[in-house]
């Protein structure tokens, strides 16, 4: 063998293994790239099942959430029937009226239970938030501007009004000369 020729071999034996570690580096990397590629579509799909789950809990949430409450409702439901198959006689009324007292306060209590409450109303302030004036009479009952009657009484859920009241607003009577 020539000279040049050794060259030329020793440069290609160090060139071959020069590109031995590019080509293995290039390796690695490609199975890195494949191992977060596959890393990215497992987190993708689980990802997709929790927005589906998710989706079906609100809906369940939404079709169901009354449910409790309903069941508790229909516990006093049972009280009012039973209430109203007693024959009413002038011997019996008074036990009546005791029991839809009594009904009436279960029914209250069940609304309680459940964060719904009355928000007292007679004799208050007049407030647009949980009052929508229905009329206005001359009174002295109340102080001007305090509600003086109710046809309705406004409820709240939790810190939220979720039935206005309807009420009369009391006004400066009429002086008479």
């Amino acid at each position: 063998m020539s000279e040049t020729d050794e060259k030329k071999s020793d440069q290609n034996e160090a060139n071959g293994s020069a590109n031995e570690p590019a080509v293995s580096s290039h390796d690695a990397a490609q199975e890195e790239a494949a191992k977060w590629k596959n890393e990215y579509l497992y987190l993708k799909a689980e990802f997709e099942n929790y927005k589906r789950n998710n989706i079906k809990e609100r809906s369940d949430l939404l079709k169901f959430g009354a449910e409790r409450v309903a069941r508790d409702i229909l516990e006093v439901v049972d009280n009012f029937e039973r209430a109203l198959q007693t024959k009413i006689s002038p011997e019996t009324i008074q036990n009546f009226k005791v029991g839809i007292e009594m009904t009436a306060k279960e029914l209250k209590d069940v609304l309680a239970k459940h964060g719904i409450s009355e928000v007292p109303s007679e004799g208050q302030p007049f407030n647009p938030a949980h009052h929508e004036a229905i009329s206005s009479e001359p009174t002295m009952a109340v102080p001007v501007g305090h509600v003086s009657r109710v046809f309705k009484k406004p409820y709240k859920l939790h810190d939220k009004i979720i039935r206005m009241g309807q009420v009369v607003v009391a006004s400066k009577p009429e002086e008479s000369n």
